[in-house]
């Protein structure tokens, strides 16, 4: 469809069906929906932290914050030579950001922002859209205290869109389309809270 046609509105009845929006390219003025076969999640219990990522979380070399700079971590997850993050999808997602349904996890090194994760967050489901990293671990100290917000907020699903091999490296799974569908009906059901 094109990206101007597309509200916040129509976005979120998206992610409440089970599909979410892509772009071809940075460039691209057209969104397309996808619907994956299998479907990536996060058991919100079974975050697996190696013997580094634990030094690197006590080291206290990252400062963490949530929702302190919403587009910078749009931003970052579209520096890429190839990304799906076109200007029309990073202005929706803001937007949503502003009404308190859009939320980032931002890893800092110093007064840089070096890595983060954002999503987008309807009842007891969180759909995380992407992350990036600057620094060595940075988007999986993101990912580890974004999880401990759901945790602590009552979220029951944590849904990554596709299972990537760094992913699975952190407990992420996979599941079946119909599988992924009753989860997430049972998650709009439900309330949590992204923010304490």
């Amino acid at each position: 469809m094109r990206g101007e046609d597309l509200t916040p509105e129509i976005l979120l009845d998206g992610y409440r069906q089970g599909i979410f929006p892509m772009a071809e390219s940075r460039s691209d003025p057209d969104v397309f929906w996808v619907d994956p076969r299998r479907r990536g999640i996060f058991p919100l219990d079974g975050f697996h932290v190696s013997r580094s990522l634990a030094r690197t979380l006590r080291s206290g070399r990252f400062r963490v914050s949530f929702d302190a700079d919403f587009d910078g971590v749009v931003q970052g997850c579209a520096e890429r030579d190839e990304t799906w993050i076109s200007g029309t999808i990073a202005a929706l997602y803001n937007a949503l950001h502003a009404r308190g349904l859009a939320h980032s996890c931002e890893v800092w090194e110093g007064e840089a922002l070096a890595g983060g994760v954002y999503g987008v967050a309807i009842g007891a489901a969180f759909f995380g859209e992407s992350m990036f990293s600057r620094r060595t671990d940075a988007s999986k100290v993101a990912l580890f205290h974004i999880i401990g917000r759901l945790r602590a907020g009552g979220f029951v699903l944590f849904d990554t869109q596709f299972l990537t091999p760094h992913l699975a490296s952190l407990g992420a799974v996979e599941i079946g389309r119909g599988e992924y569908r009753r989860r997430l009906d049972e998650a709009l059901r439900r309330t949590a809270r992204f923010t304490p």
